[in-house]
Protein backbone atom coordinates (compact mmCIF):
# COMPACT_ATOMS: atom_id res chain seq x y z
CA UNK A 1 0.00 0.00 0.00
CA UNK A 2 1.50 3.31 -1.12
CA UNK A 3 0.34 6.49 0.64
CA UNK A 4 1.32 9.87 -0.81
CA UNK A 5 0.98 13.21 0.98
CA UNK A 6 2.58 15.29 -1.76
CA UNK A 7 1.44 15.56 -5.36
CA UNK A 8 5.05 15.57 -6.58
CA UNK A 9 5.62 12.16 -5.01
CA UNK A 10 2.43 10.71 -6.51
CA UNK A 11 3.08 12.01 -10.01
CA UNK A 12 6.70 10.86 -9.83
CA UNK A 13 5.61 7.35 -8.79
CA UNK A 14 3.06 7.14 -11.62
CA UNK A 15 5.64 8.33 -14.14
CA UNK A 16 8.55 6.19 -12.90
CA UNK A 17 6.40 3.04 -12.96
CA UNK A 18 5.03 3.73 -16.43
CA UNK A 19 1.50 3.99 -15.05
CA UNK A 20 0.59 7.29 -16.72
CA UNK A 21 0.27 5.41 -20.02
CA UNK A 22 -2.07 2.81 -18.46
CA UNK A 23 -5.73 3.18 -17.51
CA UNK A 24 -6.02 4.99 -14.21
CA UNK A 25 -9.23 4.85 -12.23
CA UNK A 26 -9.73 7.63 -9.69
CA UNK A 27 -12.06 7.90 -6.70
CA UNK A 28 -11.99 11.37 -5.10
CA UNK A 29 -13.29 11.37 -1.50
CA UNK A 30 -13.23 13.45 1.66
CA UNK A 31 -12.55 10.36 3.76
CA UNK A 32 -14.68 8.77 6.50
CA UNK A 33 -15.04 5.93 4.02
CA UNK A 34 -18.05 3.60 3.97
CA UNK A 35 -19.32 0.75 1.82
CA UNK A 36 -20.44 3.17 -0.88
CA UNK A 37 -16.89 4.45 -1.34
CA UNK A 38 -15.54 0.91 -1.34
CA UNK A 39 -18.00 -0.02 -4.10
CA UNK A 40 -16.52 2.78 -6.23
CA UNK A 41 -13.02 1.45 -5.56
CA UNK A 42 -14.06 -2.09 -6.52
CA UNK A 43 -15.52 -0.80 -9.78
CA UNK A 44 -12.30 1.04 -10.53
CA UNK A 45 -10.04 -1.90 -9.66
CA UNK A 46 -12.09 -4.20 -11.90
CA UNK A 47 -11.90 -1.81 -14.85
CA UNK A 48 -8.44 -0.19 -14.71
CA UNK A 49 -4.75 -1.06 -14.50
CA UNK A 50 -4.21 1.35 -11.60
CA UNK A 51 -6.57 2.87 -9.03
CA UNK A 52 -5.97 6.05 -7.02
CA UNK A 53 -8.14 7.30 -4.17
CA UNK A 54 -7.79 10.80 -2.78
CA UNK A 55 -8.69 11.50 0.84
CA UNK A 56 -8.94 15.26 1.28
CA UNK A 57 -11.42 17.41 3.17
CA UNK A 58 -11.69 20.33 0.76
CA UNK A 59 -12.20 23.62 2.63
CA UNK A 60 -13.38 25.64 -0.37
CA UNK A 61 -16.61 23.65 -0.78
CA UNK A 62 -17.83 24.34 2.76
CA UNK A 63 -19.89 27.46 3.29
CA UNK A 64 -20.39 26.53 6.95
CA UNK A 65 -17.23 26.75 9.10
CA UNK A 66 -18.73 24.54 11.82
CA UNK A 67 -19.55 21.83 9.28
CA UNK A 68 -15.94 21.90 8.03
CA UNK A 69 -14.56 21.72 11.57
CA UNK A 70 -16.78 18.78 12.53
CA UNK A 71 -16.38 16.82 9.30
CA UNK A 72 -14.98 13.39 10.31
CA UNK A 73 -11.28 12.83 9.62
CA UNK A 74 -10.34 9.17 9.97
CA UNK A 75 -7.33 8.61 7.70
CA UNK A 76 -5.84 5.63 9.51
CA UNK A 77 -9.16 3.81 9.56
CA UNK A 78 -9.81 4.80 5.93
CA UNK A 79 -6.52 3.24 4.79
CA UNK A 80 -7.44 -0.04 6.49
CA UNK A 81 -10.76 -0.04 4.64
CA UNK A 82 -9.03 0.63 1.32
CA UNK A 83 -6.80 -2.41 1.96
CA UNK A 84 -9.88 -4.64 2.13
CA UNK A 85 -10.47 -3.87 -1.54
CA UNK A 86 -6.84 -4.09 -2.69
CA UNK A 87 -3.45 -3.32 -1.21
CA UNK A 88 -2.34 -2.07 -4.63
CA UNK A 89 -4.61 1.00 -4.54
CA UNK A 90 -2.63 4.25 -4.35
CA UNK A 91 -3.77 6.64 -1.62
CA UNK A 92 -3.29 10.39 -2.07
CA UNK A 93 -3.89 12.19 1.23
CA UNK A 94 -2.59 15.74 0.70
CA UNK A 95 -2.51 18.78 2.93
CA UNK A 96 -4.48 21.90 2.03
CA UNK A 97 -1.22 23.59 1.06
CA UNK A 98 -0.23 20.74 -1.27
CA UNK A 99 -3.47 21.23 -3.20
CA UNK A 100 -3.81 25.02 -3.04
CA UNK A 101 -0.16 26.09 -2.71
CA UNK A 102 -0.93 28.82 -0.18
CA UNK A 103 -3.88 30.27 -2.11
CA UNK A 104 -6.91 28.54 -0.62
CA UNK A 105 -9.72 29.96 -2.70
CA UNK A 106 -12.04 28.79 -5.45
CA UNK A 107 -12.09 29.59 -9.12
CA UNK A 108 -15.43 30.74 -10.48
CA UNK A 109 -17.20 28.42 -12.92
CA UNK A 110 -20.20 28.63 -15.20
CA UNK A 111 -21.88 25.23 -15.26
CA UNK A 112 -24.73 26.36 -17.52
CA UNK A 113 -27.08 26.88 -14.58
CA UNK A 114 -26.61 23.48 -12.95
CA UNK A 115 -24.86 25.25 -10.07
CA UNK A 116 -27.86 27.46 -9.23
CA UNK A 117 -30.29 24.69 -8.29
CA UNK A 118 -30.82 22.85 -4.99
CA UNK A 119 -27.42 22.65 -3.27
CA UNK A 120 -26.30 25.77 -5.12
CA UNK A 121 -29.17 27.77 -3.64
CA UNK A 122 -28.46 26.75 -0.08
CA UNK A 123 -24.67 26.47 -0.15
CA UNK A 124 -23.28 29.59 -1.89
CA UNK A 125 -19.94 28.95 -3.59
CA UNK A 126 -20.13 25.21 -2.96
CA UNK A 127 -19.84 24.13 -6.59
CA UNK A 128 -17.05 26.60 -7.33
CA UNK A 129 -15.16 24.78 -4.57
CA UNK A 130 -16.07 21.38 -5.99
CA UNK A 131 -15.05 22.39 -9.51
CA UNK A 132 -11.76 23.85 -8.29
CA UNK A 133 -10.64 20.83 -6.30
CA UNK A 134 -11.83 18.24 -8.83
CA UNK A 135 -10.01 20.00 -11.66
CA UNK A 136 -6.81 20.17 -9.59
CA UNK A 137 -7.09 16.51 -8.61
CA UNK A 138 -7.68 15.49 -12.22
CA UNK A 139 -4.59 17.46 -13.26
CA UNK A 140 -2.49 15.75 -10.57
CA UNK A 141 -3.74 12.17 -10.97
CA UNK A 142 -4.42 12.33 -14.73
CA UNK A 143 -7.06 9.58 -14.56
CA UNK A 144 -8.67 7.96 -17.57
CA UNK A 145 -11.82 7.19 -15.53
CA UNK A 146 -13.29 8.85 -12.42
CA UNK A 147 -16.01 7.36 -10.22
CA UNK A 148 -18.67 9.28 -8.28
CA UNK A 149 -21.69 8.10 -6.29
CA UNK A 150 -25.16 9.09 -7.45
CA UNK A 151 -26.19 10.22 -3.95
CA UNK A 152 -24.54 13.52 -4.87
CA UNK A 153 -26.32 13.51 -8.24
CA UNK A 154 -26.10 17.26 -8.71
CA UNK A 155 -22.37 17.10 -8.05
CA UNK A 156 -22.09 14.25 -10.58
CA UNK A 157 -23.76 16.41 -13.24
CA UNK A 158 -21.52 19.35 -12.30
CA UNK A 159 -18.36 17.25 -12.68
CA UNK A 160 -19.52 15.97 -16.08
CA UNK A 161 -20.12 19.59 -17.14
CA UNK A 162 -16.67 20.58 -15.82
CA UNK A 163 -15.04 17.84 -17.92
CA UNK A 164 -17.02 18.94 -20.99
CA UNK A 165 -16.26 22.65 -20.62
CA UNK A 166 -12.61 22.30 -19.63
CA UNK A 167 -12.06 19.55 -22.23
CA UNK A 168 -10.50 17.25 -19.64
CA UNK A 169 -9.47 13.78 -20.92
CA UNK A 170 -11.39 11.73 -18.34
CA UNK A 171 -14.56 9.63 -18.46
CA UNK A 172 -16.84 10.34 -15.48
CA UNK A 173 -18.84 7.34 -14.27
CA UNK A 174 -21.81 7.56 -11.89
CA UNK A 175 -22.38 4.59 -9.57
CA UNK A 176 -25.49 3.52 -7.60
CA UNK A 177 -26.25 4.75 -4.08
CA UNK A 178 -25.35 2.36 -1.26
CA UNK A 179 -27.85 2.29 1.58
CA UNK A 180 -28.04 1.10 5.16
CA UNK A 181 -30.41 -1.79 5.83
CA UNK A 182 -33.13 0.73 6.76
CA UNK A 183 -32.70 2.64 3.48
CA UNK A 184 -30.65 5.56 4.81
CA UNK A 185 -28.18 6.63 2.12
CA UNK A 186 -24.61 5.92 3.22
CA UNK A 187 -22.74 9.14 3.89
CA UNK A 188 -19.63 10.21 5.78
CA UNK A 189 -21.88 12.51 7.81
CA UNK A 190 -23.76 9.46 9.12
CA UNK A 191 -20.75 8.97 11.44
CA UNK A 192 -22.02 11.94 13.42
CA UNK A 193 -25.47 10.40 13.98
CA UNK A 194 -26.35 8.47 17.12
CA UNK A 195 -27.85 5.02 16.66
CA UNK A 196 -31.26 6.47 17.54
CA UNK A 197 -30.83 9.22 14.93
CA UNK A 198 -29.77 6.69 12.29
CA UNK A 199 -32.94 4.74 12.95
CA UNK A 200 -35.09 7.87 12.78
CA UNK A 201 -33.33 9.06 9.61
CA UNK A 202 -34.80 6.08 7.74
CA UNK A 203 -37.80 8.39 7.32
CA UNK A 204 -35.89 10.26 4.58
CA UNK A 205 -35.74 7.29 2.21
CA UNK A 206 -39.22 6.15 3.18
CA UNK A 207 -40.55 9.60 2.27
CA UNK A 208 -38.83 9.89 -1.11
CA UNK A 209 -39.94 6.38 -2.08
CA UNK A 210 -43.45 7.51 -1.14
CA UNK A 211 -42.93 10.56 -3.34
CA UNK A 212 -41.91 8.32 -6.22
CA UNK A 213 -45.07 6.23 -5.84
CA UNK A 214 -47.23 9.36 -5.91
CA UNK A 215 -45.40 10.98 -8.83
CA UNK A 216 -46.99 8.51 -11.27
CA UNK A 217 -50.48 9.92 -10.68
CA UNK A 218 -50.03 13.23 -8.82
CA UNK A 219 -48.64 16.63 -9.80
CA UNK A 220 -45.16 17.70 -8.73
CA UNK A 221 -46.73 20.26 -6.35
CA UNK A 222 -48.93 17.63 -4.76
CA UNK A 223 -45.92 15.38 -4.20
CA UNK A 224 -43.93 18.26 -2.70
CA UNK A 225 -46.82 19.07 -0.34
CA UNK A 226 -46.86 15.43 0.80
CA UNK A 227 -43.14 15.57 1.62
CA UNK A 228 -43.40 18.90 3.47
CA UNK A 229 -46.32 17.65 5.56
CA UNK A 230 -44.48 14.43 6.41
CA UNK A 231 -41.53 16.29 7.94
CA UNK A 232 -43.72 18.86 9.68
CA UNK A 233 -45.11 15.96 11.68
CA UNK A 234 -41.62 14.90 12.85
CA UNK A 235 -39.95 17.62 14.95
CA UNK A 236 -36.58 15.81 14.98
CA UNK A 237 -36.17 16.83 11.33
CA UNK A 238 -35.82 20.17 9.60
CA UNK A 239 -36.58 19.95 5.88
CA UNK A 240 -34.27 22.34 4.01
CA UNK A 241 -35.59 21.54 0.54
CA UNK A 242 -37.40 18.96 -1.55
CA UNK A 243 -37.25 19.39 -5.31
CA UNK A 244 -38.46 17.44 -8.31
CA UNK A 245 -36.20 18.31 -11.22
CA UNK A 246 -35.25 17.21 -14.71
CA UNK A 247 -32.17 14.99 -14.58
CA UNK A 248 -30.38 16.67 -17.50
CA UNK A 249 -30.89 20.35 -16.59
CA UNK A 250 -31.79 20.08 -12.89
CA UNK A 251 -34.54 22.62 -13.55
CA UNK A 252 -37.64 22.24 -11.35
CA UNK A 253 -40.54 20.24 -12.74
CA UNK A 254 -43.52 22.55 -13.21
CA UNK A 255 -45.57 20.29 -15.47
CA UNK A 256 -44.63 16.67 -16.17
CA UNK A 257 -43.43 15.74 -19.64
CA UNK A 258 -43.47 12.01 -20.43
CA UNK A 259 -40.35 12.40 -22.60
CA UNK A 260 -38.18 13.73 -19.76
CA UNK A 261 -36.43 11.98 -16.89
CA UNK A 262 -37.15 13.34 -13.43
CA UNK A 263 -35.47 12.91 -10.08
CA UNK A 264 -36.40 13.87 -6.53
CA UNK A 265 -33.79 15.67 -4.40
CA UNK A 266 -33.97 16.25 -0.66
CA UNK A 267 -31.87 17.86 2.08
CA UNK A 268 -32.80 17.37 5.73
CA UNK A 269 -31.23 18.34 9.03
CA UNK A 270 -31.28 15.75 11.80
CA UNK A 271 -30.24 17.66 14.94
CA UNK A 272 -28.05 20.03 12.88
CA UNK A 273 -26.49 17.20 10.84
CA UNK A 274 -27.28 17.77 7.17
CA UNK A 275 -28.21 14.74 5.06
CA UNK A 276 -29.08 14.59 1.37
CA UNK A 277 -30.68 11.91 -0.78
CA UNK A 278 -32.10 11.45 -4.25
CA UNK A 279 -34.19 8.97 -6.21
CA UNK A 280 -35.09 8.55 -9.86
CA UNK A 281 -38.82 9.05 -10.47
CA UNK A 282 -39.09 7.43 -13.93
Amino acid sequence: MHIFNKKADLTSYLKDNGLIKSTIGFVPTMGALHAGHLSLLKKSVESNTTTVISIFVNPTQFNNAEDLEKYPRTLENDVEKVKTVSDKILVYAPSVDDIYEGNTKSNHYNFDGLEHQMEGKFRPGHFDGVGTVVKRLFEIVQPTHAYFGEKDFQQLQIVKKLVEKEKLPVIVIGCPIFRESNGLAMSSRNERLSEKEKTEAALIYKTITGAKARFGTKSAKSVSDFVSKTFQNHPVFELEYFEIAEEATLLPCIRKNKNKKYRAFIAVFVNKIRLIDTISLN
